[in-house]
């Protein structure tokens, strides 16, 4: 029976623990999202170089994971992409085996804890908060990660105290209880159980290692724990899988697969041979220092998840056959407008959603170019062939617009300061594209409705459009390089022709006028004439301000509608 004053100490000693993981959760979450800014770009190099090799996949999934401290969240970004459709299965189930290699460096850094180490990330926590009062956006980014780095010690040091484990009491209960659930399957779903809540499997593993050091919980069954661990971090994927498509599901299934089957064999092994292993352990990091007993788990842990990717890799393609076995494809599923490169998913990483976004709005521009010239087509010919492609493509332009517009609004929050006015540029261009394929449907509606009444312009009228179509067509591909690639070089060029296309504008109007003075064209079309010459000006209007988004992210050049 515990008396007043031990259930005081457990309490305490409970507040103490708990603000421990509360100030290393902290500290996790400030250094990842400040290598996740400062490394920016080194994921975007990482990214570009997916391919179908699966040792680069490895690498690609050891290397962002490392950069952003997470493979929950390194998973949540690949089901991401896989959703937009910009990774298939192949590729992406080797880059969730090695961010489970990435996630190992976190055990280390843990494992590294002595006396004089924890001094200097102490005094890097300090160093870090001061340099948070620089103006600087670098420095102050800098100071995020010390920071962090330094608070993930001061929580472990918080946890590792005497007034967390190093009670006594506290250490005679852990050692009661792990006396009781000393058996691995009730191991392992505690470490399961425990990283699901955390949402962490870094923080959970610091935190076994961090008891593994203060002898609240031996070795052997520190190992179980570990491997539960790994179970838990894949219920961030599963969560994050649900209302995706059936491909970003498969991706959670074979990350949940493939740490069970990594941690079945290692089960049947440690349970066959915990002592033998156990030795091992104890042999490769002599000594009964805190750092060394560590050390022993990271090791565990580094040498689990490295074995499995080994074991498994030659296995991708079967995995990926057994997803599909699992999850089917709706058959029955209608065809819904979606964005075909940003999913919200990838708000976690903002780096690589603006890259995204960067993608789904070249193909939005894309889709313009190509219903301006199907409706050029259309009035040419006088022919409904293409009607039904352009009102799909403006439904998707329709479609695009608002949902990214939406999708910048929310990414806007999270990007750094730089960032900030790419997507104030993204805004205009998004408005330019819109009023571009709203110009082309109308140029199309122009060809139904004459198609419709049996009138047609003139070879003099069709001859002056068609001109003033060519230098259009060719601002369209002038401004598509200039943002496509950030080409400035064409952009001289591109106001030539705007300002050529500025002069035509009159002329053509003013040609138009004289022919219906002279009885030489037909008074009906001349609405139809009006309306093509004025829609074409505006949009080389619009491609002059899409052109120069690239040196000009504040505004507009030029006010179309």
């Amino acid at each position: 029976m515990l008396s007043p004053q031990d259930v005081m100490q457990l309490l305490q000693s409970l507040i103490w623990l708990l603000a421990g993981v509360g100030v290393f959760i902290v500290g996790m979450n400030f250094m990842s999202a400040a290598l996740e800014k400062s490394a920016g770009s080194g994921m975007k190099k990482l990214l570009e170089k997916i391919s179908n090799n699966r040792l680069s996949g490895v690498g690609i999934g050891a290397g962002v994971t490392a950069i952003i401290q997470s493979s929950s969240a390194t998973s949540v970004m690949v089901i991401g992409l896989v959703n937009a459709g910009v990774m298939t299965l192949m590729q992406a189930t080797p880059i969730i085996m090695g961010a489970n290699i990435g996630t190992t460096i976190t055990g280390v850094l843990v494992a590294l804890k002595n006396d004089y180490f924890d001094m200097l990330m102490y005094l890097l926590a300090f160093a870090g908060v001061m340099m948070g009062f620089f103006k600087n956006e670098k420095i102050k980014l800098a100071g995020s990660l010390c920071c962090g780095l330094g608070l993930i010690f001061v929580g472990l040091e918080v946890m590792s105290s005497e007034q967390a484990f190093g009670n006594p009491l506290v250490e005679t209960i852990f050692t009661d209880i792990f006396s009781v659930i000393d058996f691995p399957l009730l191991l392992i779903l505690v470490g399961a159980v425990f990283t699901a809540l955390l949402q962490s499997s870094s923080a959970a593993t610091g935190i076994v290692i961090t008891m593994v050091g203060t002898g609240v919980l031996p070795l052997d069954l520190a190992l179980f724990i570990i491997l539960g661990a790994n179970i838990g971090t894949c219920v961030t994927a599963l969560l994050a899988s649900v209302g995706a498509n059936a491909n970003s599901k498969r991706v959670a299934l074979i990350h949940f697969t493939f740490n069970v089957i990594g941690t079945v064999a290692f089960t049947a092994i440690i349970w066959l041979f915990r002592q033998p292993i156990v030795n091992l352990l104890v042999s490769m990091i002599p000594g009964d220092d805190p750092m060394s007993l560590q050390m022993r788990v990271s090791v565990f842990h580094v040498i689990f998840n490295v074995t499995t990717t080994l074991l498994l890799l030659p296995f991708v393609k079967y995995l990926v056959k057994y997803s599909c076995l699992v999850i089917k494809d709706k058959k029955d599923e209608r065809e819904v407008l979606s964005l075909k490169y940003v999913d919200d998913r990838l708000l976690s990483t903002p780096s690589i959603a603006l890259m995204q976004v960067k993608k789904e709005m070249d193909y939005m521009l894309a889709l313009v170019e190509e219903n301006t010239t199907l409706s050029f087509m259309a009035m040419d010919t006088g022919s409904s062939e293409h009607s039904e492609r352009i009102r799909k493509n403006e439904e998707t332009i329709d479609f695009t617009n608002s949902a990214l517009t939406k999708f910048l609004i929310r990414l806007s929050g999270d990007v750094e300061q730089s960032d900030e006015r790419i997507i104030g540029s993204y805004f205009h261009v998004l408005n330019d594209l819109e009023r571009i394929g709203d110009h082309a449907e109308n140029f199309h509606e122009i060809g139904m409705e004459m198609l419709g009444k049996k009138i047609s312009f003139s070879d003099m009228a069709r001859g002056e459009i068609a001109s003033m179509r060519d230098s259009i067509l060719q601002m369209f591909a002038i401004s598509k390089d200039a943002f496509e690639n950030l080409n400035r070089e064409p952009l001289p060029a591109l106001t030539s022709l705007e300002d050529g296309v500025d002069g035509m504008k009159k002329e053509l109007i003013a040609s138009h006028f004289a022919r219906l003075a002279e009885g030489n064209c037909n008074v009906d079309v001349s609405p139809y004439f009006s309306s093509v010459i004025i829609g074409l000006e505006r949009v080389a209007d619009h491609l002059v301000n899409v052109g120069y988004s690239i040196v000009n992210p504040t505004g507009s050049q030029k006010d179309g509608n």
